[in-house]
């Protein structure tokens, strides 16, 4: 399998478990200009940028280690655009989850890193 489908199979269950855990999803591969946010979604009031990693093995350390601070530095300035955007940036509580993929085990990290 290659790397666009293992990630695109990662995002269809993190959003899968998302929504199945009372989140509601609002965009998914969400870009500004180089830079993506996987799923955005939102659970009580909070707008949730979630990051998804999916590992079929642990050659290259496990799904959370590859969230480095480049990719969070990347992720943070995507989610304030969106926010931006839509004029909700002084309006709504926001967070930034880790969702990883290990085979078949789903770990889900709430409030991985902050602004």
């Amino acid at each position: 399998m290659n790397k666009h489908k293992v990630g695109a199979s990662g995002e269809a269950c993190a959003e899968s478990y998302l929504k199945n855990n009372g989140y509601v999803i609002l965009a998914k591969n969400y870009r500004f200009k180089r830079n993506e946010i996987d799923i955005i979604c939102e659970k009580k009031g909070v707008v949730v940028f979630v990051e998804v990693k999916k590992r079929w093995g642990d050659k290259f350390g496990s799904p959370i280690e590859a969230v480095t601070p480049e990719k969070t530095k990347n992720i943070m300035f995507v989610a304030q655009q969106y926010l931006s955007n839509r004029e909700l940036l002084e309006k709504c509580e926001a967070r930034f989850d880790v969702i990883g993929l290990e085979g078949d085990k789903l770990t889900h990290i709430e409030d991985a890193f902050r602004m």
